[in-house]
């Protein structure tokens, strides 16, 4: 058997030491998508028409923001100045390492939570301390502000904080959060807010009152425009204007702007979509419950549940009949399976599907 090949130019240290993100596999279009929390549904009929009006020559030169960032301020509730535009919220956090971490820093995260988080942080060649929800799922408020106490030489340089957290679908509260921000005077702190809308809470009107605060939100969910990748970062003006100097020029491609110009007119969508996922993840949670699984309070549009030994002999069966779920192995014990709401629709047949497997 040959070798492989060593490449000629040397490879950073910090990607040799990366863990590959397993991003969904091809071939998802026909089968039942509940296992990366996407809209089930598609996006709204008004952004189709957006899109199907762009012109040849708009397609022919270079996006502009101006407007589009105006809208979605009033839409947000924000100044102009106040947020920034990314190709999605894995962007964002590129541009947060990019801007604020230098190698050998360390960064504060709460697992299991997004990967992400992780991914960039080592990337950028930073050291991960990694504190953990406990079994109830409850995050470690007490753990958090006292790492954000320590010397300035030992305090972490960004805290990332999903709200509610992927993959446990718990929420971490105001007064929690208030007490986090107040101990975090030499850190940053980024509340990942790309649920929110399944949540109704939000903290966003607190970047005017917390300097080192970040926001962040995604039109991947509700608005259901995962392919076009479009985030938004919320902050003060001094702190998205030092991230601007370390981002590209372009980011988000037009097709982002105008369907999420057109996803804001149409509150309506917006409204019934999330509706209806609410009332599909009560389903859910009853029925997983009737399963005998374990499940945690969920303030977002996903339902994680511990299956025990069944758990991995359930994933693969579901696959077998097209539905997708996802198996978490980034637990301290394999059994834990995060299901998406979709619709009402959705939940029934996987409910039926798990019935007959189980």
């Amino acid at each position: 058997m040959k070798r492989a090949s060593r490449p000629a130019i040397p490879i950073r240290k910090a990607v040799l030491g990366l863990a590959p993100y397993n991003a969904p596999e091809e071939g998802r279009a026909r089968k039942l998508r509940l296992d990366f929390n996407e809209n089930t549904v598609g996006c709204s009929p008004a952004v189709l028409r957006a899109l199907s009006r762009i012109t040849a020559k708009e397609m022919a030169i270079y996006p502009e923001y101006q407007k589009t960032t105006k809208r979605l301020a009033r839409f947000f509730g924000v100044r102009p100045a106040e947020m920034h535009l990314t190709n999605g919220i894995d962007d964002a956090l590129h541009l947060i390492s990019d801007t604020f971490i230098n190698d050998g820093d360390s960064v504060l995260v709460v697992e299991p939570t997004f990967d992400m988080y992780r991914f960039f942080a080592e990337l950028a060649g930073a050291r991960v301390l990694a504190l953990r929800y406990d079994e109830e799922m409850r995050f470690p408020v007490d753990s958090v502000v006292r790492a954000l106490k320590q010397p300035a030489t030992r305090c972490p340089r960004v805290l990332y904080i999903a709200n509610p957290n992927n993959p446990t679908g718990t929420l971490v509260q105001r007064g929690e959060l208030r007490r986090i921000l107040r101990a975090a005077t030499g850190t940053l702190v980024l509340v990942d807010e790309a649920y929110f809308d399944f949540a109704g809470m939000t903290i966003l009107s607190w970047i005017r009152r917390y300097p080192n605060l970040l926001v962040a939100r995604t039109f991947s969910k509700s608005a259901g425009l995962a392919a076009l990748r479009l985030g938004c970062l919320f902050g003060k003006p001094e702190i998205l204007a030092a991230m601007r100097r370390a981002s590209t020029p372009y980011p988000v491609n037009s097709a982002a702007l105008v369907a999420a110009e057109a996803a804001i007119r149409d509150p309506r969508f917006l409204r019934e979509y999330t509706r209806e996922v609410l009332q599909s993840r009560a389903m859910l949670e009853k029925g997983l419950v009737r399963l005998g699984a374990r499940i945690y309070p969920s303030a977002a549009n996903f339902v994680l549940a511990d299956f025990g030994p069944a758990a991995r002999r359930l994933v693969r069966a579901l696959e077998r009949k097209g539905i997708l779920v996802r198996g978490r192995r980034d637990f301290p014990r394999e059994g834990f399976v995060r299901i998406s709401a979709g619709t009402r629709a959705d939940t029934r047949k996987v409910l039926r599907a798990m019935e007959r497997i189980l």
